[in-house]
Order: C-alpha cells, then sequence, then structure tokens
C-alpha cells in the first residue's frame, strides 16, 4: 500500500488470511479465526467444511460479525487520511498526544469508552515503544484495574480491558504493586476482586480474551501466596482444566497450561489438580491432540509436579493409558519433555515401585525405550534416572522368565 511514495505498515492482524487484503466485514468462524467475509463465504459456498488457516474441520458454517476488530481497522483507516495533514509522522498510527486524549476521554465519557480504549489498543500494538509508554502513564494501569472491578455489566468492554492489560503486562514495572492490586479482597467475602472478571472472560470471553486472561493469572503467581491466592478462588482451577481441553483452540490450551504450571507448585494447589481431574485430562491431551513442542512439554511438567503427591501418584498408576502417554514422549518432543516423562516414570515406577505402572511400561515396549536414552546424548540426571529404570525392569524380566521356566519344568516329561 503506497500514498505519498510512503509506504504504509498494515498490522497483520487486519489482512484477511485469504485474500490478505484490508478486511472490510471481518467476521469469526467456530475456530476463532477472523476472515473477510466476502473471501470466507467463497470459501464455503465452494463447498469446503475446514477453517483455511487451521485445516479444521468446522463444527458449524456459521460465522459472527468481529465487531472489535471491525472499529480497529475504522480507527486505523481513520487516522491514515488524517495523517494527510502531517506527512512527517510515520512511526504510529496515532501520536501519544492523541492517545492521552484517548486515555482521559476513557475516563471521562462512558459512552465513548469502548472506541478510546480500541484507540489506545491500536496504539499498543503498533510497537514495544508504545507499550512502554502506556505502562508508564501513572494512572493507567490502575485504571485499567479499577474497570475490572467495576464493569462487569458491559462484557464487550471488560473483554477489551483485559487484552488491554495483557498488552502491556510485560511493561509493567512495579510488578509487586500490580500483583497486590490485582489480588486485593481475594477471600474476602464482602468485596470482589479483580479475578471475578478475569473467571468471568474464561468462562464466556472470545479466544482472544481467553488467553489474555490466562496470561495475566499466570503473571500474578509470582509467590506461594499469590500462587495460592490464584488457586483458592473458587472455580478457577477446573475452569482452566476445561480449557485444555483437545477440542480448544491451541492457542487457549498452551495460554491455560501456562497458567497452571505457574500456580502448581504451592503444594495445595498440585491436591487441587488431582482432585480436580488434572490427572485425567492431562492424559487426554497427550492422547488425543497434536501438540506443538512447547505444549506438550507443560503437561509433562504438569504430570511430574503432580507425581510428588502420593494422590498424583494414585492417579497417574491407575490410568495405564497416562503411563503410555508419557513414556510415548520419551525422545519424541525435545529434551525438555524427556526429562519431564522420565523423571514421572522414575518417580511412579522406581521411587514408589508401583506394581501397575511397572506392567504399563513394560507393555509399552519401556524397557527398550529406556535402552535407547541411555545410549542417547541426555543429561546426567536422566541419565541416572534410565539407569535405576533399568534395573527394575531388568529384575523385573528376569523374574518373569524365572516364572516361565519353572511353569515350563512342571509340564515337561522327563
Amino acid at each position: 500500500m503506497v500514498r505519498d511514495d510512503l509506504y504504509i505498515t498494515v498490522p497483520s492482524f487486519f489482512r484477511c488470511p485469504i485474500s490478505l487484503d484490508v478486511m472490510k466485514s471481518p467476521v469469526s468462524l467456530c475456530t476463532g479465526v477472523t476472515y473477510d467475509r466476502s473471501s470466507i463465504q467463497r470459501w464455503l459456498d465452494n463447498g469446503n467444511n475446514t477453517c483455511p488457516a487451521t485445516m479444521q474441520v468446522l463444527q458449524t458454517k456459521e460465522f459472527v460479525p468481529n465487531r472489535n476488530l471491525q472499529r480497529l481497522i475504522q480507527i486505523w483507516s481513520e487516522s491514515l487520511r488524517h495523517s494527510t495533514d502531517s506527512p512527517d509522522r510515520t512511526d504510529s498510527v496515532l501520536s501519544k498526544d492523541q492517545v492521552l486524549a484517548a486515555f482521559a476521554h476513557l475516563q471521562s465519557r462512558p459512552d465513548d469508552r469502548l472506541d478510546s480504549l480500541a484507540k489506545i489498543a491500536s496504539f499498543a500494538r503498533d510497537s514495544e515503544d508504545n507499550r512502554k509508554f502506556l505502562a508508564r502513564i501513572e494512572a493507567f494501569v490502575p485504571a485499567l484495574l479499577g474497570f475490572l472491578l467495576n464493569v462487569h455489566d458491559d462484557f464487550e468492554f471488560l473483554e477489551q480491558v483485559i487484552v488491554m492489560l495483557n498488552l502491556v503486562l510485560d511493561k509493567i514495572e512495579d510488578r509487586e504493586a500490580f500483583k497486590n492490586s490485582m489480588l486485593k479482597n481475594q477471600g474476602s467475602n464482602s468485596s470482589s476482586c479483580c479475578l471475578d472478571s478475569l473467571l468471568l472472560i474464561l468462562q464466556r470471553g472470545s479466544t482472544d480474551s481467553k488467553i489474555a486472561s490466562a496470561r495475566v493469572l499466570q503473571s500474578l503467581a509470582m509467590d506461594t501466596e499469590s500462587k495460592l491466592l490464584v488457586g483458592e478462588k473458587e472455580g478457577l482451577i477446573s475452569l482452566v482444566l476445561r480449557l485444555i481441553a483437545p477440542d480448544k483452540d491451541p492457542a487457549v490450551i498452551e495460554n491455560s497450561l501456562s497458567c497452571l504450571v505457574a500456580i502448581s507448585t504451592a503444594k495445595r494447589n498440585k491436591l487441587r489438580l488431582v482432585h480436580l481431574g488434572a490427572v485425567k485430562a492431562l492424559s487426554k491431551l497427550l492422547t488425543e491432540s497434536s501438540l506443538s513442542a512447547s505444549a506438550a512439554e507443560k503437561v509433562l511438567k504438569l504430570l511430574e509436579t503432580v507425581s510428588s503427591t502420593k494422590e498424583g501418584r494414585v492417579e497417574i498408576c491407575e490410568d495405564s493409558t497416562c503411563v503410555a502417554a508419557i513414556l510415548s514422549k520419551v525422545l519424541k518432543v525435545s529434551s525438555a519433555a524427556t526429562e519431564h516423562a522420565v523423571t514421572t516414570l522414575w518417580s511412579v515406577c522406581y521411587l514408589f515401585r508401583d506394581q501397575k505402572a511397572q506392567e504399563a511400561v513394560t507393555k509399552a515396549n519401556g524397557l527398550t525405550k529406556i535402552l535407547l536414552l541411555m545410549q542417547s546424548n541426555c543429561s546426567p540426571p536422566v541419565r541416572q534416572m534410565s539407569a535405576d529404570l533399568l534395573k527394575i525392569f531388568r529384575v523385573n524380566s528376569k523374574s518373569c522368565l524365572s516364572c516361565y521356566d519353572t511353569k515350563t519344568t512342571h509340564i515337561m516329561p522327563f
């Protein structure tokens, strides 16, 4: 796109994945991917039943207007028209003065606050420096937190507040103060807290706002106390576990896993995860999903974490499918994934000598996998755990052979 011999950078998420043109009427499929209405309609009319970007089979061919994105595109287009009066400014869609004005409107004009926030979000997405500028405005983050407490009746605006918060999350300098403000009143029966809004978005929000909520939750898990406060929020862990189902958006799954990893190191949270069915959910994810390496590492990390509790080991050992799924990831994903998997297997098979887990590993040809691992360029801890496992399975194999020979001796004629 060229104007007055200057190249204008079009934000990538404004372009239709099919036509690659700026969208005029953005609509979202059930997969969460947004397309220009005319392009996706033509795709569907040609008899296709998949999402062009992800190739997932569509459960429904209905789509819904993405009004938030349409507003952003309109604001961006208008800013290009207005900028013809000042052609020397090409570094961002809006100037910092315009953003400060939009922030003032955000606080003083409730009827226009969604449009004001959309302008600020457009500015934030334009560059890292812009996000840093916003985070350093003294009243900006506190204003967003105030909205989290007080705008539950305006769900669309609440979604955009959390998306905006996620945009500047990494640029907030006083993370301790941010954490304390977010968790203030958590556990109190008399007052609401910001976690209520995050929980609401995780229940009903769009893909983008769910991802933003999970990222904000993850950022709060800075110490044991904050991890426990997040984990104690009624319904939160069970809801995040539902978001890691194989049929969910891959980005939602991965960010939800990151959130669970962040809070899981607190012992009470480990037990909550186990009691709420985390082992079964993680096992299903390993066996039924085509996970990215990063997501698989997080699943295996969570299984390693819960295996450090008696209750978690019982759940893992009772599920032979889970044990086999863990074994299947050894040497298949990454060195980190292999280490998490081997640590979990070592915990249940060697340290606690669970017979069911040992049988599941043997049935899944685990001895061969362990021998291959011993010959690989694995880390010293993995090599030592593999050696321990090898002792167990060699003893078991000799025992089985001895039993077989004994039985055979009894039936052989002399």
